[in-house]
């Protein structure tokens, strides 16, 4: 039961028909997963945060920098050294001290990751590296547990939300098949981003969590792509590939 400050606390989202008190119950009662503490990290963890979530995960086994403060807006100046997880958790508890914030300051991988993602309602994918991207949706799909998905780099930002409970849903290997490109993906070390983009990208992938969470309306279809420079979004579909090395076994 929620006292009259949790009451408070959350009564603009308690008002709301599609939510009320029975969705954040739900909120608080949930366990999410957030695999970075970055760009796209930092705004979802914030946000998940300040929304109620009862008790959220943060792995990073990074430390701030000073070219990270841009865009990573879950870390201050004084940051600078600490690593990420912790950083981000610090931010976390003075926004809502009432969540309860695991800060994992490590590369989770393996069975450490397999059982991290089974002990979660939700995942979010908020890393850059191909290696880590596959690693998570392969524990989401072995777990059966929904993986929100989000990258951005440049001008340009995507955004999809792999569901295994849904036998029609693809994964992430479904969209991008593993090859032999090993982790070249684009960084923003290199590329260069947008900081507001980063936000953006991070807060829908924020808004997903908060839907499966809670219950209230439906979770993403397909994939969304939005151009920072034209301020434009494209809607792709697409379907399972029913030769998929990742999810194919589990339907």
């Amino acid at each position: 039961m929620m006292d009259d400050q949790a009451l408070l606390r959350y009564s603009r989202q308690i008002m709301l028909p599609e939510v009320d008190i029975e969705g954040q119950e739900r909120l608080q009662s949930a366990h999410a997963v957030i695999i970075g503490a970055g760009g796209l990290g930092s705004p979802a963890a914030l946000y998940l945060a300040a929304a109620g979530v009862g008790r959220i995960t943060i792995a990073d086994a990074d430390h701030v920098e000073l070219s990270n403060l841009q865009r990573q807006i879950a870390h201050q100046h004084a940051s600078i050294g600490l690593n990420k997880a912790h950083s981000a958790q610090a931010s976390m508890q003075a926004l809502n001290p009432h969540c309860h914030v695991i800060a994992l300051d490590q590369h989770v991988a393996g069975e450490p990751l397999e059982r991290l993602v089974a002990s979660a309602d939700v995942v979010l994918d908020c890393t850059d590296r191909f290696s880590s991207r596959y690693a998570v949706n392969a524990a989401s799909q072995k777990a059966g547990v929904p993986l929100v998905s989000g990258a951005a780099i440049r001008f340009s930002g995507q955004l999809a939300v792999f569901d295994p409970r849904d036998v029609t849903c693809p994964c992430y290997a479904c969209l991008y098949p593993p090859d032999d490109s090993g982790d070249e993906a684009l960084s923003c070390a290199e590329s260069g981003v947008m900081a507001p983009l980063v936000g953006l990208i991070g807060c829908f992938q924020a808004v997903e969590a908060f839907k499966l969470l809670s219950g209230a309306g439906s979770a993403h279809q397909g994939l969304s792509t939005f151009d920072g420079l034209s301020g434009q979004w494209r809607h792709f579909q697409v379907p399972r590939d029913p030769a998929c090395p990742v999810c194919a076994k589990r339907h």
